[in-house]
């Protein structure tokens, strides 16, 4: 049995998750000044930074797929990063982690490696009451994500280390071409797709026998009509905010 934690859920994860401009400005603007950037948790690299010195993932299966002329990287866990104290100007952490074993642990090591930590995270209450796939159809995957290290924990923990903190929204874009879970959020027809919910933790961890009926009564709902009467508010924006936050840290 593979101990790789994404042996599955990782597999064509870099043809859903390609970066998004609008996600990776916001990254950009939190990294300036940084000229050393650690990725922990860095999957196949979608948010690589210019300037990244050294990328680490737990997983053999993302590394293989970073693309060629990427930076060097490593498999190593968050909570035990093989790297000396202060070897970076910023450690960046992007929707990594509520997969840690350990976040406490994860988040002393961020801390201990750099002097600014970087985190796309989100606030997961705000989420399942603001995300209509959540709130309609799969209200199982807000219950199982107030207890992820999310929002809370990781800007609790990171005071621990006594650093001063910023929260940044991150409204997802319209036409967001990263996969992660809302970025489908004005394309609902998208959630029908079975490589589309794989490549999205939070739908990919719970039973088919919860998402299978979900998805039936999403694909009735469109077909009828009923979704389009219900969302007529989505028409006209192009940016919606479900809770994504940049934790911008420094010591």
């Amino acid at each position: 049995m593979s101990t790789d934690p994404y042996a599955n859920l990782g597999t064509g994860y870099s043809l859903q998750r390609r970066t998004d401009p609008h996600i990776d400005r916001r990254i950009r603007e939190a990294l300036r000044g940084c000229g050393r950037v650690v990725d922990v948790g860095a999957g196949a690299g979608s948010y690589e930074q210019p300037g990244t010195v050294l990328a680490i993932d737990p997983s053999a299966t993302m590394l293989a797929q970073r693309p060629a002329g990427a930076a060097p990287a490593v498999l190593a866990a968050a909570e035990a990063l093989p790297l000396r104290d202060d070897a970076a100007d910023a450690a960046l952490a992007v929707l990594t982690t509520h997969h840690w074993r350990d976040p406490a642990a994860g988040v002393a090591e961020l801390v201990r490696i750099a002097r600014r930590q970087v985190v796309l995270t989100w606030d997961p209450v705000l989420f399942a009451r603001t995300f209509w796939l959540v709130a309609e159809y799969l209200p199982e995957i807000g219950h199982r994500e107030r207890h992820l290290a999310c929002l809370d924990t990781v800007t609790r923990l990171l005071r621990r280390h006594g650093t001063t903190i910023e929260i940044v929204p991150v409204p997802v874009p319209a036409d967001c071409v990263d996969g992660l879970l809302a970025a489908h959020w004005k394309r609902p027809r998208a959630y029908l797709d079975p490589a589309v919910r794989a490549a999205a933790s939070g739908l990919a961890g719970l039973p088919l026998d919860v998402v299978g009926p979900a998805m039936a009564r999403l694909a009735d709902d469109l077909d009828t009509g009923r979704w389009q009467e219900r969302h007529t508010d989505l028409d006209g924006l192009e940016h919606l905010d479900v809770g994504y936050r940049l934790v911008v840290s420094s010591r």
